[in-house]
């Protein structure tokens, strides 16, 4: 089922895409990536929404927007009313979906981890569910040998079989290697292109993937747009944004696209483990990476070997969603809660604090480390059965947590989503979701990955958190959407 165009994204649409085939998607009349990013904080600080824009009565909204975008230049892109409708008769006409930063649908990915940088509109085709799994990213570079192609492959299918979505650029060589080894073991792929999707959707063979549901092929680019090195190189951090880690067969020294790819991963975004490829010849493009803190992958690794690669700690889980992700989404989401994008309103819900600074005791400085007692604190368990236990300051800290925790888990989640979300170590994290794992209030998940409440121990910690929310100006039908 294709998401239905929402207003939000039909006034994104008219402000930043060519609408034309084969025009340049570089025309100075449409507003770049950085001034969209501007008028959308605007429209945020000013409580406004980019569909307000093409209101009968928005005359005033425009000249509001001014000191951003010069009113004149919004007024001529709303008003390509006749392209929009003929580029989306287009779309529609080849299976290509869009969504915008505004819709519940969007990638919650890269909103968490892009942030700011999060594309504003996102063109698909294919199964959308398929973004919110997370997998391997498999990487590499255009001109490689066959041996490299059958070790992509093989790859490929490894993933498959051990029940994970492998993502990739589509690309000649590495790319299309690793995609086709997953596609033909059964399995799911998801494919960020950089340029021509509307062709590449058209392709008989990938038809018939994504009418099978194995196959999702997303560009944050114009679907007619042809090859752009900028668009390739900035396509690479949605491919690691959509992954849980990530493999580079083959670089370059200090240049390509793979090579750029990887080098901002390791030193600055952070979002997944980096593996290079430890098998056949190496090169000095991987020897490298290594020696920027890439790790190398497991020689022929059977399945069990294959998820160790997964539990690699990254410097930079997802962090939760902030205004700044510019997500002006005021409509119901048909979609699975996304439990990592509660506000942070929702992240002290029971007043940790009060445990985590316990008093002092006297005679000693506030550098010690005192001894502090709680008094017997209840615990229900999944039988019902309640028992009071003493507690020490950190059975304090999980009692004020682990109702909150059972609200995220109503979508997967793993450890280093739920350290993200509260704002913890993955160590905290993992002893607590250990906790409540013994307790039998969640369970562990292999498809999709994650931990997850049980259906036999749902609480009413919903109705709980409601009137916090509304302290904090939400509306209570926001937690359906965290």
């Amino acid at each position: 089922m294709m998401p239905a165009l929402s207003p939000n994204t039909q006034a994104i649409l008219l402000l930043t895409a060519p609408l034309i085939a084969g025009r340049n998607p570089s025309s100075p009349e449409l507003l770049s990536p950085g001034e969209y990013k501007r008028l959308a904080r605007h429209l945020r600080e000013i409580q406004r929404q980019p569909a307000d824009l093409v209101l009968p009565d928005a005359t005033d909204l425009l000249h509001a927007c001014q000191p951003v975008i010069d009113h004149a230049r919004l007024q001529r892109l709303l008003g390509r009313g006749f392209l929009l409708s003929q580029a989306i008769e287009r779309w529609q006409a080849r299976a290509i979906w869009v969504i915008s930063r505004a819709d519940a649908a969007y990638p919650r990915r890269f909103k968490m981890r892009l942030r700011e940088d999060a594309p504003a509109v996102i063109y698909g085709c294919g199964d959308i569910s398929l973004l919110e799994l997370g997998g391997l990213a498999v990487v590499g570079s255009r001109h490689v040998d066959d041996s490299l192609i059958d070790h992509t492959m093989a790859v490929g299918r490894m993933t498959a079989q051990a029940g994970r979505v492998l993502v990739s650029g589509g690309a000649k060589g590495v790319d299309q290697a690793a995609m086709r080894g997953a596609l033909v073991a059964g399995g799911k792929v998801c494919g960020v292109l950089a340029d021509s999707l509307e062709k590449t959707v058209m392709n008989r063979e990938h038809r018939n993937l994504l009418l099978d549901r194995q196959l999702v092929l997303i560009s944050p680019y114009d679907p007619s747009a042809g090859f752009n090195v900028g668009n390739a190189m900035q396509r690479n951090k949605l491919i690691y944004a959509l992954a849980d880690a990530s493999l580079v067969v083959s670089s370059d020294l200090n240049k390509g696209g793979t090579w750029a790819g990887a080098i901002e991963q390791l030193d600055k975004l952070k979002f997944v483990p980096v593996y290079v490829r430890s098998e056949g010849v190496l090169s000095a493009g991987l020897d490298a990476l290594r020696g920027r803190g890439a790790l190398l992958w497991p020689n022929s690794p059977g399945v069990d070997a294959f998820e160790s690669v997964f539990n690699a700690i990254t410097l930079a889980p997802m962090s939760p969603q902030s205004d700044l992700t510019l997500d002006f989404s005021n409509e119901p989401s048909d979609v699975s809660p996304t439990p990592q994008a509660c506000p942070k309103s929702l992240e002290v819900v029971e007043k940790p604090s009060e445990a985590v600074s316990p008093p002092v005791a006297a005679g000693k400085s506030s550098n010690s480390l005192p001894t502090y007692v709680q008094p017997p604190v209840d615990v229900t368990n999944s039988d019902g059965d309640v028992a009071k236990i003493t507690s020490t300051p950190a059975d304090t800290l999980f009692a004020a947590v682990r109702e909150l925790i059972q609200i995220l888990l109503k979508a997967p989640m793993k450890e280093a989503e739920v350290a993200a979300v509260l704002e913890v170590s993955n160590v905290q994290a993992k002893v607590w979701l250990q906790r409540l794992l013994e307790e039998g209030l969640i369970e562990k998940q292999k498809q999709p990955a994650g931990y997850v409440i049980r259906h036999s121990s749902l609480f009413s910690s919903d109705q709980a958190a409601i009137p916090h929310l509304e302290k904090s100006g939400r509306k209570s039908s926001d937690l359906q959407r965290c």
